[in-house]
């Protein structure tokens, strides 16, 4: 029996406000994480050991930063002569041509192309969270139940659950109820951005709701497609119980990391049987100079540490001088402590400087400092700072 033919829409158009100076340059699926990777990674990785090789990205913020990392998706086993890799940019020529202005939006731009590829399911997904999952096993799941749409749902933080699509489910499956970010949620299970949609009822919905109110109130999937695929009796859901940790905001995204650089880190990134593959560039060994001090830290290869490192995150390329010290701190590619500063607490982005006897962050809050940004020698930035300040 032939397997399913499935296509695979990664939406990775989003500006990421919410991670401020980390995706002033860069698109926020190309943001670094975990000293390697970057955040797409997670996605495409999924994708390949779900031996789906269909895969569409969807770009438009600064999409040099994401399309330099992509290539030809070789990493993720997507250079192929038929089918593979595809980056759908914003474009113009027809009544659908224009800039996205969400994610249902996205998905009826798209909609020609997708009827075209004749799939039995399209896998929706967003590129800011850090997970592993079968998106196979979620299709297989979705086609045996009927459904228009399944979600696949986790379990927040109640704080938290106002950030998310959040769900109630029956006791078949059946979601009896979708909220987007409520600002009262009714329950802790939401939406973790993964969607599988049956193509030709949800695509011909949207065409219906595009008539009533106009591509641009199409808005996100969960303003006017979800809830209409939930009061039909149309959407199911598909519990995930592993580790998920969306990381669209400087807390969560800090957070994530002091999650990774743990001694039983929640995801093991190296597994054999689904390892998170990246497009890597080659760099020598790191190197941990004679009176350095490097304890429950993730150090990349390329790194110098000659100083006082704890809890921490260096990505390639991070220099800690002599007399340095950095806790509790994530370090994006080139960033360079210089002796006798001070590094607490704070996300420090591509080729930062910190100038010697320089303090950053503290212990309240999350200091960011953007990229390539010099913070004067002997200068304090407070906890919680935004190095320069965003409102400039």
């Amino acid at each position: 029996m032939a397997l399913p033919r499935v296509l695979v829409l990664v939406l990775a158009g989003g500006a990421g406000g919410r991670l401020q100076l980390l995706t002033e340059q860069r698109a926020k699926p190309a943001v670094p994480f975990a000293g390697v990777y970057r955040l797409i990674d997670f996605p495409l990785s999924n994708c390949e050991h779900s031996q789906l090789p269909d895969v569409w990205v969807s770009v438009q913020f600064h999409p040099a930063s994401l399309s330099q990392h992509l290539a030809n998706g070789r990493p993720w086993d997507l250079d192929r002569t038929d089918g593979g890799l595809m980056v759908l940019p914003p474009y113009q020529g027809t009544d659908r041509a224009g800039w996205n202005t969400g994610t249902a939006n996205s998905l009826w731009r798209y909609a020609p192309l997708v009827r075209d590829f004749a799939a039995d399911a399209v896998v929706v997904v967003s590129a800011d969270a850090v997970y592993k999952l079968d998106y196979r096993e979620v299709v297989d799941a979705h086609l045996g139940s009927g459904a228009e749409v399944t979600m696949v749902t986790t379990e927040v933080a109640a704080d938290d659950a106002s950030r998310y699509g959040i769900v109630e489910v029956g006791e078949d499956g059946r979601i009896t109820d979708y909220a987007y970010k409520p600002d009262e949620p009714r329950s802790t299970t939401a939406t973790n951005e993964v969607f599988v949609f049956s193509p030709g009822p949800t695509l011909d919905r949207l065409e219906a709701l595009q008539d009533e109110h106009g591509e641009e109130g199409l808005e996100d999937l969960g303003t006017h497609l979800l809830p209409a695929q939930t009061r039909d009796g149309a959407a199911r859901a598909y519990r995930f119980d592993g580790y998920w940790r969306d990381v669209g905001t400087v807390e969560s995204y800090w957070q994530a990391h002091h999650e990774f650089r743990s001694p039983q880190p929640p995801l093991d990134l190296d597994d054999p049987d689904w390892a998170v593959h990246t497009r890597g560039g080659r760099r020598s060994a790191a190197r941990i100079l004679r009176g350095a001090e490097v304890e429950d830290s993730l150090v990349s290869g390329g790194t110098r540490v000659g100083g006082r490192v704890i809890g921490s995150v260096l990505s390639p390329g991070v220099v800690v001088e002599a007399g340095a010290t950095v806790v509790d701190s994530v370090l994006l590619p080139g960033a360079r402590v210089r002796t006798g500063a001070t590094v607490t607490r704070a996300v420090l982005d591509d080729g930062v400087v910190v100038g010697e006897r320089a303090t950053v962050g503290g212990d309240e809050g999350v200091s960011l400092v953007g990229r390539r940004a010099e913070v004067p020698a002997g200068s304090e930035l407070p906890a919680g700072a935004r190095f320069p300040d965003p409102e400039d």
